[in-house]
């Protein structure tokens, strides 16, 4: 009964607006169609605007007992979206125990080792977060012979969860590369590689229909052919021409709407595909470029770097020209193997994790120096960052501790 009510309401809108286009339209697609986003009727071409998404909304959890795996992931999650992470990465929950236990220790380390694992166990973890992924390249059997599948073995055994951000800590406002670049003091900072919206790919297809009637045609047919999701009317007019119409339409959409759209002798004729680009999201993406609010010397760069990321010694190469006086007021970061995010950066001074010869070169020619801390020594110190952020939204019966075995394999002798 409730189906014929609404094809009743239906038939009758569409008579009583027959004579409007605009209402026509709005009547039409204010049912289920199968075109993802909104159908915008206007006598020229109009520039496609997003909204921007709120943020990853944080969830703060008052003092109660042990948490579920898949709550402690979502707070993770929420902390830095895993669509932030690159599309080569490995990141999230990696490791799931077969059988579910609360959450009573979680374990933070850069790098899950031999060392780190023996640790992990003898302090009954529940959860390892390990900044790189222990897991990264397709598996296709779980042995002993590899180090990296014996790990994974002995977290199932053990009933631990791992779980990776990588990439997504990296590129998060406010996440590691900020942290880094933290430890030359304040200034303007902007993002290397900007982060897009993951939003669904869409596309824009604009066409001309002749009548209110042909319109109402090939909206049917549009709907029918993509089937069950909602499209909205943004504006509406009508010229001597016709009536255009512009749809944005889902990837999945796309080849049953254009194949709909072909069959019409209008629309076909003037059709127009375009891809749509995506939003990108301000304050996040890869390596940060900083402009300081107070210029440094080299060698006072050197010291705050030190200080910032714990350690005795950096390498440093100066740029050509350069001195240990020379000013710093430009800055360039990216943690980790940063040179793939640098190259071509104009900055007085690099700072990452390693570069390889040729990569350090390169720009010690173009008149940038660069400050080189080892690998994961240029991520490590962000552990401590976000063991205090996370346990602002974990109940007070989860411990979060850093690991004491995890260090660079690389050392100074």
């Amino acid at each position: 009964m409730l189906s014929a009510c609404k094809k009743l309401t239906r038939t009758f809108l569409f008579h009583s607006c027959i004579k409007r286009p605009s209402a026509l339209i709005s009547t039409l697609l204010s049912v289920p169609s199968p075109l993802h986003n909104h159908i915008l009727v206007t006598n020229k071409k109009t520039p496609f605007s997003f909204n921007q998404p709120s943020v990853f909304p944080l969830c703060y959890i008052t003092d109660r007992g042990p948490m579920e795996l898949k709550e402690v992931v979502q707070i993770l999650e929420q902390l830095a979206p895993l669509s932030l992470a690159e599309s080569w990465d490995n990141v999230g929950l990696l490791v799931e125990p077969c059988k579910s236990r609360p959450i009573k220790t979680i374990l933070l380390t850069n790098d899950l080792t031999q060392a780190v694992m023996d640790e992990a166990e003898a302090a009954n973890c529940d959860l390892i977060i390990s900044y790189h992924p222990p897991l990264f390249r397709p598996v296709k059997r779980l042995i002993q012979k590899d180090w990296k599948q014996r790990l994974a073995l002995r977290a199932v055994e053990a009933g631990i969860a791992i779980f990776s951000p990588h990439t997504s800590w990296d590129s998060v406002k406010g996440g590691l590369n900020d942290w880094l670049l933290e430890g030359l003091g304040s200034g303007q900072v902007s993002v290397l590689s900007q982060a897009l919206s993951g939003a669904p790919l869409s596309y824009k297809l604009e066409f001309m229909v002749r009548s209110t009637a042909e319109l109402s045609t090939v909206v049917e047919e549009l709907r029918a052919r993509a089937g069950g999701e909602t499209l909205k009317p943004l504006t509406n007019s009508v010229d001597d021409s016709g009536i255009l119409v512009s749809v944005t339409c889902s990837d999945s959409a796309l080849t049953p709407s254009v194949q709909t759209l072909l069959q019409h002798t209008a629309p076909s004729q003037s059709l127009n595909i375009l891809k749509l680009e995506q939003p990108p999201l301000l304050g996040h993406g890869q390596g940060r470029l900083g402009v300081l609010d107070q210029p440094v010397s080299v060698a006072k760069a050197i010291e705050k770097m030190k200080s910032h990321l714990g350690l005795n010694h950096l390498r440093l190469a100066l740029g050509f020209g350069r001195t240990l006086d020379s000013s710093v007021r430009t800055v360039a970061v990216c943690a980790g193997s940063g040179a793939s995010v640098l190259c071509g950066v104009k900055a007085d001074l690099y700072i990452t994790g390693e570069m390889s010869h040729h990569e350090v070169l390169d720009a010690v020619e173009k008149g940038t120096s660069v400050i080189l801390s080892e690998h994961s020594n240029s991520e490590r110190g962000f552990l401590a960052v976000f063991r205090e952020r996370l346990l602002l939204r974990l109940p007070d019966s989860v411990a979060v501790v850093l690991s004491k075995s995890d260090r660079d394999p690389l050392e100074v002798v």
